[in-house]
């Protein structure tokens, strides 16, 4: 790798990837506790968490700049295991997941990406976004006056001060200057302190207190192939996403790969399982972050935080970073798909309407997106059965059908029913595939119980035109054309 790719993947702009990195950094603080309580442990879990799977993430991840720490959709999924059997139990859980992970990227399971259809990418993004607003309503409804008034003034600033300078990013800005204001006027007002102690040590290597047994496997498993399956969608999600805001590319294999080590080392530091959060790498793009430098920093300085400066973070008041949550929720939200939902197919913005509702409704994001995924499946299939066809010709004593379109599980049953094979008057049959194509044993089965049929009537019959896939599918699946095929009235 030559020094120019090099510092194009790293720090285009070292300078913007130090200061979003710093924003990412203080944004990651009150989430990482939160989805510690979640997860029914100690805050430093999550807080050691987002430190490791950041830093790893910047060196073996597939996206530049996005960052991945604890999460709210995996946090959800532990607390089963927390409670049952112990903290201990979790770290061997966020081990296995990270294995789970490697083997996934092994499989080069990354690769199917290319099957979330664009709006169920959109319905993503605009649950996300939703989610990520009500998630701060908590610290904003009924808090008070002051909460509101800095709230708002914050999103004065954040959206304000890039009309004079971008040199700083503005969420960085309304974070000092608001805990500034608030430690000098001593407010009463929450604060990031109020949510839970921060540690003040490194955190260290060890092996998990568990006994290296099969039941211990038995126990850790299903929670382990769950967040692994669930974090690795919500990355390659976040990912797509972020190639988009950013024009460029990522490697989703990688991606898989880096997901997978950061987990196994949060396992052995003492953190939970995590992936990628698509609010926190909003904050990062959209903050000037280009390259791994930003997350990395990320990590590192959110350590330092919270070791060396914690009394001082403790002080951050949860309004300021709740006005930056709100500006992540706007920026996030895909505005243009409302306006084009009556000028995209209609099953296009069902798909991405039923995917937001799926997510909102249920607060899991691999539901929904799997929900939509299966959506986009049946339209797809539905849409293909459209252009499917057979016509037909007689002359004399033989027919000639023609058969259009792709031939598959949908479509089977209508290729069987288009054949009569009651017309007992014909001597040969002739059937033309050459503007079909045949996918599945379901298909090719519907071609056995055709032909079976009209011979079992006495009818000799001709399938032609088949092109070379199909022939291949035929010869190895099918039955009609081997010795001693047959087949009674019934088609059984």
């Amino acid at each position: 790798m030559n020094l120019v790719r090099l510092r194009s993947e790293w720090a285009p702009n070292v300078t913007r990837e130090l200061l979003a990195g710093t924003v990412v950094a203080l944004a990651l603080i009150p989430e990482a506790i939160a989805f510690s309580i979640i997860a029914g442990v100690d805050p430093k879990v999550g807080l050691y968490a987002s430190f490791c799977i950041a830093v790893v993430s910047a060196f073996a991840g597939g996206r530049p700049a996005m960052i991945s720490a604890a999460t709210g959709a995996t946090a959800l999924l532990m607390t089963g295991l927390v409670k049952e059997h112990g903290v201990a139990y979790l770290y061997a859980a966020t081990i296995l997941t990270g294995l789970l992970q490697l083997a996934a990227s092994a499989a080069r399971l990354g690769n199917l990406m290319r099957f979330v259809s664009r709006s169920v990418v959109t319905g993503f993004v605009n649950a996300l976004a939703i989610l990520i607003f009500l998630a701060q309503m908590p610290e904003l409804i009924g808090q008070g006056m002051i909460v509101y008034a800095m709230t708002a003034a914050g999103l004065v600033v954040i959206y304000g001060l890039p009309y004079l300078t971008r040199a700083i990013p503005s969420p960085l800005v309304t974070i000092v200057l608001f805990s500034a204001v608030a430690m000098a006027l001593d407010l009463p007002i929450h604060r990031v302190g109020d949510m839970g102690a921060l540690p003040s040590e490194l955190p260290w290597f060890a092996l998990p207190q568990v006994p290296f047994t099969l039941e211990t496997l038995r126990i850790i498993l299903p929670t382990s192939a769950t967040i692994a399956m669930v974090g690795l969608l919500e990355s390659l999600m976040t990912a797509a996403i972020i190639d988009e805001m950013t024009d460029t590319t990522s490697d989703k294999n990688r991606e898989c790969a880096g997901q997978g080590a950061a987990n196994i080392a949060s396992g052995f530091l003492g953190g939970m399982a995590g992936c990628a959060m698509i609010g926190q790498s909003v904050i990062n793009v959209s903050s000037g972050g280009r390259g791994r430098l930003s997350t990395l920093w990320a990590g590192a300085f959110l350590l330092f935080l919270i070791v060396v400066l914690g009394p001082y973070v403790a002080q951050i008041p949860m309004a300021a970073l709740v006005a930056v949550m709100i500006m992540v929720s706007i920026n996030t939200f895909q505005w243009r798909s409302l306006r084009t939902l009556l000028t995209h197919p209609r099953s296009s913005s069902v798909v991405m309407l039923g995917t937001v509702a799926v997510v909102v409704a249920t607060h899991d994001l691999a539901r929904g997106v799997l929900f939509g995924v299966a959506l986009s499946g049946l339209f797809f299939a539905h849409k293909v059965t459209r252009l499917f066809g057979v016509t037909s010709t007689r002359a004399g004593r033989a027919r000639t059908y023609r058969v259009s379109g792709q031939i598959f599980f949908a479509t089977a049953e209508a290729f069987h029913a288009a054949f009569d094979v009651r017309e007992t008057d014909l001597d040969r049959i002739v059937i033309d595939l050459s503007a079909a194509h045949f996918w599945d044993i379901t298909s090719v089965n519907a071609l056995d119980r055709v032909v079976l049929k009209f011979r079992h009537h006495g009818v000799a019959v001709e399938v032609v035109g088949m092109n070379a896939a199909t022939a291949t599918m035929v010869e190895r699946l099918g039955s009609y054309d081997k010795p001693g095929a047959a087949l009674d009235a019934a088609g059984h």
